[in-house]
Protein backbone atom coordinates (compact mmCIF):
# COMPACT_ATOMS: atom_id res chain seq x y z
CA UNK A 1 0.00 0.00 0.00
CA UNK A 2 2.86 2.20 0.85
CA UNK A 3 4.33 1.78 -2.67
CA UNK A 4 1.34 2.54 -4.29
CA UNK A 5 1.09 5.77 -2.24
CA UNK A 6 4.78 7.03 -2.92
CA UNK A 7 3.99 6.06 -6.95
CA UNK A 8 0.74 8.15 -6.76
CA UNK A 9 2.93 11.36 -5.21
CA UNK A 10 5.49 10.82 -7.56
CA UNK A 11 3.26 11.12 -10.63
CA UNK A 12 2.23 14.40 -9.21
CA UNK A 13 5.28 15.87 -9.21
CA UNK A 14 6.44 18.58 -11.79
CA UNK A 15 8.42 18.01 -14.36
CA UNK A 16 11.19 20.67 -12.83
CA UNK A 17 10.54 18.94 -9.37
CA UNK A 18 11.62 15.41 -11.40
CA UNK A 19 14.74 16.99 -12.35
CA UNK A 20 15.49 18.67 -8.69
CA UNK A 21 14.56 15.01 -7.50
CA UNK A 22 17.21 13.74 -9.57
CA UNK A 23 19.84 16.15 -8.58
CA UNK A 24 18.65 15.62 -4.76
CA UNK A 25 18.91 11.81 -5.72
CA UNK A 26 22.93 12.40 -7.35
CA UNK A 27 23.92 14.97 -4.09
CA UNK A 28 22.33 11.85 -1.84
CA UNK A 29 24.75 9.65 -2.97
CA UNK A 30 28.21 8.52 -1.29
CA UNK A 31 30.01 8.68 -4.47
CA UNK A 32 29.22 10.88 -8.07
CA UNK A 33 28.19 9.40 -11.36
CA UNK A 34 31.10 9.50 -13.95
CA UNK A 35 29.35 12.90 -14.81
CA UNK A 36 25.22 14.37 -15.77
CA UNK A 37 24.13 15.52 -18.76
CA UNK A 38 21.47 17.51 -18.42
CA UNK A 39 18.93 17.90 -21.42
CA UNK A 40 16.57 20.58 -22.88
CA UNK A 41 14.48 19.68 -25.48
CA UNK A 42 11.28 22.16 -26.03
CA UNK A 43 8.64 23.17 -28.64
CA UNK A 44 9.38 27.08 -26.51
CA UNK A 45 11.49 28.62 -27.90
CA UNK A 46 12.23 31.01 -24.97
CA UNK A 47 12.41 28.06 -23.08
CA UNK A 48 16.45 29.04 -22.42
CA UNK A 49 15.55 31.65 -20.57
CA UNK A 50 14.57 29.57 -17.24
CA UNK A 51 16.56 26.35 -18.25
CA UNK A 52 20.01 27.80 -18.38
CA UNK A 53 19.48 29.52 -14.87
CA UNK A 54 17.85 26.18 -13.69
CA UNK A 55 20.73 24.31 -15.58
CA UNK A 56 23.15 26.95 -13.46
CA UNK A 57 21.83 26.27 -10.28
CA UNK A 58 22.18 22.95 -10.53
CA UNK A 59 25.75 22.48 -11.74
CA UNK A 60 26.75 24.78 -8.31
CA UNK A 61 25.38 22.35 -6.37
CA UNK A 62 26.74 19.43 -7.94
CA UNK A 63 30.38 21.15 -8.07
CA UNK A 64 29.55 21.75 -4.24
CA UNK A 65 29.51 18.09 -3.29
CA UNK A 66 31.51 16.68 -5.94
CA UNK A 67 34.19 19.00 -7.39
CA UNK A 68 35.63 16.88 -10.01
CA UNK A 69 32.47 15.96 -11.56
CA UNK A 70 31.62 16.15 -15.38
CA UNK A 71 28.46 18.10 -16.38
CA UNK A 72 27.27 18.61 -20.01
CA UNK A 73 24.11 20.30 -21.61
CA UNK A 74 22.50 19.11 -24.74
CA UNK A 75 19.26 21.46 -25.95
CA UNK A 76 17.76 20.07 -29.03
CA UNK A 77 14.38 21.61 -29.70
CA UNK A 78 13.39 24.46 -30.77
CA UNK A 79 14.84 26.51 -27.79
CA UNK A 80 18.40 25.72 -29.05
CA UNK A 81 17.62 29.31 -31.92
CA UNK A 82 18.01 31.55 -28.95
CA UNK A 83 21.99 30.44 -29.28
CA UNK A 84 22.28 31.93 -32.98
CA UNK A 85 24.67 34.17 -33.29
CA UNK A 86 21.55 36.40 -35.17
CA UNK A 87 19.58 36.26 -31.61
CA UNK A 88 22.31 37.15 -29.48
CA UNK A 89 20.70 40.37 -29.17
CA UNK A 90 17.14 39.09 -28.27
CA UNK A 91 19.07 36.57 -25.64
CA UNK A 92 21.47 38.67 -24.57
CA UNK A 93 20.83 36.63 -20.92
CA UNK A 94 20.78 33.51 -22.39
CA UNK A 95 24.31 33.67 -24.25
CA UNK A 96 25.75 34.84 -21.30
CA UNK A 97 24.61 32.12 -18.91
CA UNK A 98 25.69 29.54 -21.50
CA UNK A 99 28.65 31.22 -21.99
CA UNK A 100 29.75 31.38 -18.23
CA UNK A 101 28.60 27.64 -18.22
CA UNK A 102 31.50 26.57 -21.14
CA UNK A 103 34.59 29.29 -19.85
CA UNK A 104 34.07 29.51 -16.33
CA UNK A 105 32.52 26.22 -15.30
CA UNK A 106 34.03 23.48 -17.96
CA UNK A 107 30.31 22.86 -18.72
CA UNK A 108 30.08 21.84 -22.66
CA UNK A 109 26.98 22.86 -24.50
CA UNK A 110 25.81 21.29 -27.15
CA UNK A 111 22.77 21.70 -29.83
CA UNK A 112 21.50 19.03 -32.71
CA UNK A 113 22.92 20.18 -35.87
CA UNK A 114 20.19 18.20 -37.52
CA UNK A 115 17.82 20.39 -35.81
CA UNK A 116 18.93 23.44 -36.77
CA UNK A 117 19.49 22.02 -40.09
CA UNK A 118 15.74 21.25 -41.13
CA UNK A 119 15.22 25.26 -40.28
CA UNK A 120 18.19 26.05 -42.77
CA UNK A 121 20.92 27.03 -39.31
CA UNK A 122 24.32 26.21 -39.93
CA UNK A 123 27.08 25.00 -37.48
CA UNK A 124 28.56 28.30 -38.14
CA UNK A 125 25.43 29.97 -37.31
CA UNK A 126 25.90 29.89 -33.84
CA UNK A 127 28.98 31.11 -31.25
CA UNK A 128 31.81 29.55 -31.29
CA UNK A 129 31.35 28.60 -27.57
CA UNK A 130 28.07 26.49 -28.37
CA UNK A 131 29.19 22.65 -29.99
CA UNK A 132 27.20 21.79 -32.78
CA UNK A 133 26.59 18.18 -32.37
CA UNK A 134 25.86 15.94 -35.69
CA UNK A 135 22.49 14.51 -33.40
CA UNK A 136 21.32 15.56 -30.11
CA UNK A 137 19.97 12.57 -29.03
CA UNK A 138 23.09 10.66 -30.30
CA UNK A 139 25.71 13.11 -28.66
CA UNK A 140 23.26 12.13 -25.08
CA UNK A 141 23.73 8.50 -25.61
CA UNK A 142 27.06 8.81 -25.74
CA UNK A 143 27.51 10.77 -22.93
CA UNK A 144 25.95 7.92 -21.62
CA UNK A 145 27.83 5.35 -22.85
CA UNK A 146 30.46 7.08 -20.77
CA UNK A 147 28.43 6.62 -17.50
CA UNK A 148 26.99 10.02 -17.29
CA UNK A 149 23.58 9.97 -15.62
CA UNK A 150 20.75 12.16 -17.65
CA UNK A 151 18.53 14.85 -15.70
CA UNK A 152 15.89 15.77 -18.46
CA UNK A 153 14.62 20.19 -17.24
CA UNK A 154 11.62 20.67 -18.96
CA UNK A 155 8.88 23.43 -18.18
CA UNK A 156 6.87 23.19 -15.14
CA UNK A 157 3.50 22.84 -17.12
Amino acid sequence: MNRILLAACLLCLSPLAWSASAIQHLLDAATPPDGVVFEVVESDDDALDWAIPQINHYVSQLRARFPDIEIAVVTHGSEQFALTRANRSENTAIHQGVQSLVQDADVPVHVCGTHAGWFGVDPEDFPAFVDVAPAGPVQIHQYEELGYELVVVEADD
